[in-house]
């Protein structure tokens, strides 16, 4: 189980990290850069609860997918009311699209949406899964 927990405390600091890239991004732009790492916060938290229940991390971004097998594995009421399609487009249409630019308050919505996973994931998991 050591290597499991490490795994699933693993997943964590890296949404950790790229939360608060997202966050430092805010404050001054550019803010279709920092809707790329809410993005990425949100499926390394769905990815941590994942790799919490032993089961194989499917090769993703989509977040809907993800969630859908969280909430298979957890029946989790809180993770259901999260609508995570505004941070899918962030992996990979924003990095390409030339014409895609999240404004402002599109990049503070993207970055609500990460903390709203993260804490849906914290609520789902035992306190020794916490780094």
């Amino acid at each position: 189980m050591s290597n499991q927990l490490d795994l699933t405390r693993g997943w964590f600091r890296k949404g950790e990290s790229d939360l608060q890239t997202c966050r430092l991004l805010i404050k001054n732009g550019p803010y279709d850069t920092a809707c790329f790492p809410a993005q990425q916060a949100g499926e390394k938290y769905l990815k941590r609860l994942i790799a919490f229940h032993g089961v194989q991390i499917p090769r993703t971004h989509n977040l809907e997918e993800l969630e859908l097998l969280c909430i298979g594995l957890t029946r989790s009421p809180t993770l259901t009311g999260i609508d995570v399609t505004l941070l899918t487009p962030y992996a990979v249409q924003m990095r390409y699209d030339a014409e895609f630019w999240p404004d402002y308050p599109t990049a503070g919505e993207a970055m609500k949406v990460a903390d709203k996973i993260k804490r849906a994931i914290l609520d789902c998991m035992p306190p020794e899964t916490y780094p």
